[in-house]
């Protein structure tokens, strides 16, 4: 008989959650269980939709009844170490929603306990499952377009509010304390990830940009920009909470020495550019790529991190906690360096 997974959800407050919940849903190694969250509405809604019937206010109260054996953690980024630590310390795997934390501070704890206690502790990037970004690096690793010197990632939309989140999501994405920023960390968070996936290392320098430029009612950024110098490569992630209409292209967009790749239309496919032999610049071939569906375990956050806990594999790269610990670190200098006005250096 094959062995059923008991899930613990804690915190319903992130938007995301009812899609991952989805995705769950649909594995029939797991049983969703139950529910911690202070707001009584979205326990009724994840009783009524999901057929959870152990609901809690304390998530504490929840590891201690239910004993998960995983949790999905959609909290305020600033609370996810202190969830991770709880559910460590029992033993519980832990699934969170991008990115890791609030502060770097808050992402060594979780490295920490999750180390300790040897558990897996996953940070789930939507942008991993998208099938052009996983042929896109495919591509970069074989060599199909040379050296790499920049990657570009720009995540757009009108706004939080705007764009119909609840209120129970953009009230913290518009607190400092429980998001870390604002749009700087919810979106600029995407093009770190990329770029430190694609590169494969730390950028030696970075340099942020900030401000409240359209969304004048908010008291955090709407827009942002992180550069990333690597020495021989340039990464750029973008943030905008202001964008009217949508933007063409969110990418990644990679530019390597012998040919471009673009990652459009959602992630479905993949437009590759690339020199002729001849070796004439101006004339350059295009290709349309639809990548194939991906691999069983790679179509989805929590297909993945079932997958591996089943298996008891590491959790890889670009959601393992070390690799997400590096990318706080780049996102805090980068939030350093908007407010002091000047590059930061990194020393990993």
């Amino acid at each position: 008989m094959k062995r059923q997974y008991k899930l613990g959800i804690v915190g319903l407050v992130h938007d995301h959650v009812w899609g991952l919940l989805r995705q769950f849903k649909d594995i029939e190694k797991v049983e969703i269980r139950a529910a911690a969250d202070p707001n009584s509405p979205l326990l009724e809604k994840v009783k009524t939709h999901f057929g959870v019937d152990g609901l809690y206010t304390d998530y504490m109260e929840m590891l201690k009844k239910e004993d998960p054996d995983m949790i999905l953690l959609c909290t305020e980024n600033s609370r996810h170490a202190e969830v991770v630590e709880a559910a460590a310390e029992r033993g519980v795997h832990v699934m969170m929603e991008k990115p890791m934390s609030a502060t770097l501070k808050q992402a060594e704890r979780i490295v920490r306990a999750a180390e300790k206690h040897k558990v897996k502790v996953m940070v789930n990037y939507l942008t991993t499952w998208r099938p052009a970004v996983q042929q896109a690096l495919k591509m970069v690793r074989e060599g199909e377009i040379g050296r790499v010197f920049h990657i570009r990632f720009r995540g757009a939309h009108a706004g939080p509010k705007e764009v119909g989140c609840s209120p129970y999501f953009y009230n913290w994405l518009y607190d400092k304390e429980l998001n870390g920023a604002g749009a700087l960390i919810d979106f600029c968070s995407y093009g770190v990830n990329l770029s430190r996936w694609f590169l494969q290392r730390m950028p030696r320098s970075v340099l942020g940009f900030m401000g409240t430029l359209a969304r004048t009612y908010l008291e955090v950024d709407d827009n942002a920009m992180i550069l990333m110098e690597y020495g021989d490569a340039l990464g750029v992630a973008e943030a905008c909470w202001s964008q009217v209409g949508p933007h063409p292209v969110h990418g990644p967009i990679i530019n390597g020495e012998d040919g471009s790749l673009v990652v459009g239309e959602g992630g479905r496919k993949l437009h590759f550019f690339a020199v002729k032999e001849e070796g004439n610049y101006r004339d350059i071939k295009s290709e349309v790529i639809e990548p194939p569906e991906p691999p069983k375990g790679w179509r989805s956050g929590p297909e993945y991190f079932v997958g591996h806990i089943e298996k008891d594999r590491e959790i890889g790269e670009p959601l393992d906690v070390r690799f997400n610990r590096d990318v706080q670190e780049v996102l805090e200098a980068g939030l350093r360096s908007a407010l002091e006005g000047k590059r930061i250096s990194l020393s990993s």
